[in-house]
């Protein structure tokens, strides 16, 4: 029986998979790829059992999940694909209607903590399918995220452009943790072995990943669309850890996503093998 993995297609998971297809022996895992809403939507369902899933997936289901220790996906200042993409500058926003990805709830979530939050503003947000250029034009701004953000960035477009991460970090000083890898209670209960293999085969493809960028970038996917040397530039600002300031800001971000009715309450935080 194997490990079902959800593999989110987007440039920023692409080290860490790379590495664990390449220098682990893959045998008793399945990769299921897919966005991070959907991938949620199958963990949650049991469909998969593990998956790198939107830091908000845990904090409204805790008690489904661990989370694997020592990984995330995060940002510490800017991310460069967790954008807002304005007509307007940031101040001017207030009381607008905001278009947003349909692919994350985390950033969703974060999207509305920095407005209503921190700048205190009172918006309204709408999801859309819109191409980049007819949203933006349809709203005053609007949030994309992973290989969408980046690629409309590239792209230069005559807009505003605020990153989610650094603004985070200008109001907190914190990380903000987009994804936790999250691995569901009842696979750990069944197959904690198997469950603890691919937690140590994840923390050695990450290592390795840190240190292959160079290599990694010659034959990846993006690079059909993005230059060798944007793609490590953006890989090397990505931090993979989960470190006790990561899990700081990961505790703020959930205190504020409870504070906005988002959260039922403030989850506590439960490391596999802690």
């Amino acid at each position: 029986m194997t490990i079902r993995i959800g593999q989110i297609d987007y440039a920023n998971c692409t080290p860490i998979f790379t590495a664990l297809r390449e220098h682990c022996d893959c045998s008793g895992y399945r990769f299921v790829p897919g966005v991070p809403a959907y991938l949620n939507r199958l963990l949650a369902a049991g469909d998969i059992d593990v998956c790198p899933s939107s830091s908000i997936e845990y904090g409204l289901h805790p008690d489904q999940y661990f989370i694997l220790p020592d990984l995330s996906i995060s940002a510490v200042g800017a991310v460069k694909s967790v954008l807002l993409f304005s007509r307007l500058p940031l101040e001017e926003l207030d009381r607008s209607t905001i278009g947003m990805t349909n692919e994350s709830d985390t950033s969703v979530n974060l999207l509305r903590i920095i407005l209503g939050t921190f700048c205190r503003f009172s918006n309204t947000f709408e999801r859309t399918n819109l191409p980049f250029p007819l949203a933006l034009e349809s709203y005053p701004a609007l949030l994309l995220i992973g290989d969408n953000a980046l690629r409309a960035s590239l792209a230069k477009p005559a807009c505003y452009v605020y990153d989610l991460g650094e603004l985070w970090q200008r109001f907190t000083g914190l990380p903000f943790v987009f994804a936790l890898w999250l691995i569901r209670r009842d696979i750990v209960t069944l197959r904690r072995a198997e469950a603890a293999r691919l937690a140590v085969d994840l923390v050695r493809s990450k290592r390795i990943a840190y240190e292959s960028y160079d290599t990694i970038a010659d034959h990846a996917a993006e690079r059909s669309w993005m230059e060798q040397q944007q793609l490590i530039d953006y890989w090397r600002i990505i931090s993979y850890d989960l470190t006790e300031r990561h899990v700081e800001g990961l505790r703020t971000f959930f205190a504020h996503a409870a504070a906005l009715g988002v959260l039922k309450e403030e989850p506590e935080i439960a490391v596999f093998g802690a």
